[in-house]
């Protein structure tokens, strides 16, 4: 809560003292409270029916969103499918986290169908990132069942975020190889690269304070010059650099940071903390080249899967389902 509250407050003090619109970065920061808060609730008293739940409503979040219809004003020219893929990719994890949670074979082997039936869904919604997250997800949750020591996989996926990261911040500086570079350019669109570089732009000339919270549509050259359908910049680490400098960076990493400490302490089984954790590095790697955070269902949702991985469920001897079970091997964590 201090980490939260200290991310609200910076956004308050840069939009004191640079000009800016903190309602974005203040409800964010709401709805991963409030979704921390439920997760750990509903994940105490419902281990598995909790996480299944989350799974459907944030598959049929995906399904119906208005972005995800065949020509929707809202796709161009760079559209809000991060938003989809985040939710399909959070939602594969809250399914697989049931999976773990379930003592009984039946419920177990259902869950991990609805697991692979929203990688199934995303490819049908021709969401490559989301079927590529949705997989990964999928496949670091069946490679858990064999990892002893959940701080080697925890730090596995810490060093896959910063690798993406570190990625996004060397395209923006132009600094990667002529291959590679021109390589992820044609995969990110030009037109992105370039609200990447004004970003950059920004945080350059403010490094310590920014902008100011959702300034950047108002500074960056790229917007002035074309019709965007939105004002952002497409990458979460580069918007809050170019609007909140260098310290709303280090908190939002603290945050994440303190997540992964959090799922390292929790005494539910490694599987399930491996598995949130695939997926909460899934969402950080997709809003590193997207727009994800701006959707208060994609912050809440996340909130909502890191409660749920790390409560201590209340029944004891039963599934979660209020059915009585038998502690398996995972019982322990």
């Amino acid at each position: 809560m201090l980490l939260l509250g200290a991310c609200a407050a910076w956004s308050l003090i840069t939009a004191a003292t640079r000009g800016g619109r903190p309602e974005g970065v203040l409800l964010a920061v709401l709805a991963v409270a409030a979704g921390y808060a439920a997760g750990r609730i509903c994940g105490a008293l419902l281990p598995v029916v909790a996480p299944s739940a989350a799974a459907l409503a944030g598959l049929g979040l995906a399904v119906t969103a208005p972005h995800t219809m065949t020509g929707s004003p809202l796709i161009s020219p760079l559209g809000h499918t991060g938003a989809t893929a985040a939710l399909l990719a959070l939602s594969a994890g809250a399914a697989c986290c049931a999976a773990w949670a379930a003592r009984s074979p039946g419920p177990r082997l259902a869950l991990r169908l609805l697991a692979c039936g929203i990688a199934v869904t995303a490819a049908v919604l021709g969401s490559t990132t989301g079927f590529a997250a949705c997989a990964g997800v999928l496949l670091c949750s069946l490679a858990a069942a064999r990892m002893r020591h959940r701080g080697l996989g925890l730090a596995g996926l810490t060093l896959g975020t910063a690798l993406v990261t570190a990625t996004v911040w060397a395209i923006a500086e132009d600094v990667l190889p002529a291959g590679p570079a021109d390589s992820l350019e044609g995969q990110l669109t030009p037109h992105r690269i370039l609200l990447w570089h004004d970003a950059l732009g920004l945080a350059h000339d403010e490094p310590l304070l920014g902008a100011g919270p959702g300034r950047f549509g108002e500074l960056s050259p790229t917007i002035a010059q074309t019709l965007p359908a939105d004002d952002k910049p497409h990458s979460a680490p580069l918007q809050l650099a170019a609007e909140q400098g260098l310290i709303g960076v280090a908190l939002v990493a603290a945050v994440f940071g303190w997540i992964l400490y959090v799922l390292w302490r929790t005494p539910r089984p490694t599987p399930v903390v491996l598995t949130a954790g695939a997926a909460l590095t899934a969402l950080a790697a997709i809003a590193a080249v997207g727009n994800a955070l701006s959707f208060t269902t994609v912050t809440a949702g996340a909130g909502l899967l890191a409660g749920m991985a790390t409560a201590r469920p209340l029944t004891d001897g039963v599934d979660g389902l209020g059915i009585p079970g038998r502690d398996d091997q995972w019982s322990s964590g």
